[in-house]
């Protein structure tokens, strides 16, 4: 008996669903930073055994659309009621429980499984927990409520047990060593836009988007050439900094990850290109992907 099929990860921004699907799959396949928004795509990631295959799906953070980008970051979310065999519903013991609460309607209504993960439980205690599983039990009937901490790994086996008892049989969606649904050119954009989180501040990082606009893969040697998108001229004197110090540490940080990832030595080079307002452009969001 062979069983596959999909667990879809939703939740509010910044409760921990990259890092615990990361954790899940066993490989850095969603990028992670402190910063609300960080996921834009939705992302898959896959793990297969002999007799089983899980495709996990990482989506955005449920947030209130203020631009088209934004729109379509909530049509990725709203596409991951559609083909769901199990959700996890990702909350945690910081954000207040009753956030964005249409989207936990939605999933009481829902005919798959679902179990809603109280995540970071490293930070509460256990009279908190406890009555947060109250708040749990009493809006989403339908669940299995599971305290956890992603980052700590504490209960993550204990999930990834019960979803393969959940999924329903089939045959594999994809070829058994596969790990994401994304290029390469994508892991590397995204690598690229976890520093541009990290290293910049206030609205900068979300002005960013990153194209690659070259891969050539070589015998010991990967070259690459990457555009960051801004939307005003002042924005590229800002990601280039002063005398470039701020894109070359991106860069040099950025690059590390690639070669750790693909394993290889990596020549990448930075570009910075301003394209006026693309997060309300539907050719622009067309263009990196998102229509």
């Amino acid at each position: 008996m062979h069983k596959s099929g999909f667990v879809n990860i939703i939740g509010n921004p910044n409760v921990g669903k990259s890092t615990l699907m990361n954790e899940l799959v066993g490989e850095r396949i969603s990028i992670i930073t402190a910063k609300s928004q960080t996921t834009r795509h939705r992302i898959l990631g896959i793990v297969s055994g002999e007799d089983f295959q899980i495709v996990y799906s990482d989506t955005p953070g449920i947030i209130k659309p203020a631009y088209k980008l934004q729109e379509k970051m909530m049509e990725f979310v709203g596409n991951s009621f559609e083909d769901a065999d199990v959700f996890l519903y990702v909350t945690d013991v910081v954000e207040s429980p009753d956030k964005n609460m249409e989207y936990v309607e939605k999933l009481s209504k829902v005919k798959v499984p679902v179990l809603c993960l109280i995540n970071k439980i490293d930070l509460s205690n256990t009279e908190e927990i406890e009555e947060l599983q109250k708040f749990w039990k009493q809006n989403l009937p339908n669940a299995e409520i599971y305290a956890i901490s992603a980052l700590q790994k504490f209960n993550t086996t204990g999930i990834f047990d019960r979803i393969l008892e959940l999924l329903p049989e089939g045959e594999a969606w994809y070829p058994k060593d596969q790990l994401t649904d994304k290029t390469e050119r994508f892991i590397v954009s995204e690598i690229v836009r976890e520093k541009i989180l990290m290293y910049y501040q206030k609205e900068i990082p979300y002005a960013c988007e990153v194209v690659v606009e070259e891969f050539k893969e070589e015998t010991k040697i990967i070259r690459i050439k990457v555009a960051i998108i801004v939307e005003r001229q002042t924005q590229k004197g800002i990601i280039i900094g002063h005398k470039g110090a701020a894109l070359k540490k991106t860069a040099t940080e950025a690059r590390l990850d690639m070669e750790q990832f693909f394993n290889k030595k990596v020549f990448v080079e930075f570009f910075v290109k301003v394209k006026k307002d693309w997060r309300n452009s539907e050719n622009n969001l067309q263009d990196f992907g998102y229509l």
